[in-house]
C-alpha cells in the first residue's frame, strides 16, 4: 500500500499545481507522529505535548523524512 500511496504523492506533486504543499504536509506528519511516538516511549506514561515534540523537532529530520518519504526507507518509524 505505502507504494501506491508514495507513486500517487509523486503523480500529485508533478501533476498538481501546489503539489509540493501537498508533499511537504505529509511529510511533516509523517516527521510528527514518528516524533510523538519516540517522546511517549520517553515519558513513560507521562503526559507528552505537541509543544514538547516540535520544540525537539530539527530541520535535518524533516529532511530525512522527505528523503525516506520518498524512497520508501524509515529510519525513526523503525
Amino acid at each position: 500500500m505505502w507504494v501506491w500511496l508514495r507513486m500517487v504523492l509523486a503523480l500529485v506533486v508533478v501533476m498538481m499545481p501546489g503539489g509540493f504543499l501537498v508533499l511537504l504536509g505529509y511529510v511533516a506528519t509523517r516527521t510528527l507522529l514518528a516524533r510523538w511516538r519516540v517522546a511517549q516511549a520517553q515519558a513513560k506514561g507521562g503526559d507528552v505535548s505537541l509543544r514538547d515534540v516540535v520544540s525537539t523537532l530539527q530541520f535535518r529530520e524533516v529532511v530525512r523524512e522527505a528523503r525516506e518519504a520518498v524512497t520508501g526507507r524509515t529510519a525513526l518509524m523503525g
